[in-house]
């Protein structure tokens, strides 16, 4: 098996769902999307992450961003672990839960690191984008739950990013300034891109706001 990196494409596949049948590639569509695996059912640590997800659905839904979780139990232990999510976590979970008791989707995604754990898989995330190339992984320790805000920001950044010739710095977030990337040099074409135009700090680092505010 092929460990997955940046750029490479998601691997289609075709799985049971809490919310019934789903090939990836048809589920997305358009859209962004969010994988993400737990280490089992009614867990709970889990439980927090789901929830909190379910909360901020909206914010993913602006961001034309799906989301889809995984867990290595079947759709009947998801189902029941759904109501004492909604119950214990305030929200309604409104999107589906990919059964993997086959270890499909874990395998493809190199979920399960042996050396953690032989059968659970670790917290990874995986964010599409609507090329279905893989622009953003990153794997946490069963023990640390994720935080689903930085998850937003960092596609705050790559939908940025991509649609303007800019990087994010430090710790940015939707709104602040961003850095005109270095291989753009003609000042024409950045008066252009930049009205409001920038500080250059360095040649190298040079500061404008946030071009689509």
């Amino acid at each position: 098996m092929t460990t997955l990196r940046l750029g490479d494409t998601a691997p289609d596949f075709e799985q049971d769902s809490s919310m019934g049948r789903i090939r990836l590639y048809d589920y997305l569509g358009d859209s962004w999307g969010v994988l993400f695996s737990h280490p089992a059912d009614f867990t709970p640590v889990c439980t927090t992450e789901l929830g909190y997800t379910a909360l901020v659905s909206g914010e993913f839904a602006k961001r034309n961003v799906k989301v889809l979780a995984v867990s290595v139990d079947d759709v009947d232990s998801h189902n029941r672990w759904i109501d004492d999510i909604n119950d214990t976590q305030n929200c309604e979970v409104n999107y589906p839960i990919l059964a993997d008791a086959d270890r499909k989707v874990a395998t493809l995604y190199d979920m399960i690191h042996p050396n953690a754990d032989a059968t659970a898989t670790v917290r990874s995330v995986f964010v599409i984008d609507p090329a279905k190339k893989i622009r953003l992984i990153i794997t946490y320790p069963a023990s640390t739950g994720r935080n689903f805000d930085e998850i937003l920001r960092v596609i705050d950044s790559l939908q940025l990013t991509d649609n303007h010739s800019v990087a994010t710095p430090v710790n940015w977030k939707h709104g602040d300034d961003v850095i005109i990337v270095p291989s753009l040099q003609d000042e024409e074409v950045i008066k252009q891109k930049f009205p409001k135009g920038y500080v250059a700090v360095r040649p190298y680092l040079r500061i404008t706001p946030q071009p689509d505010q």
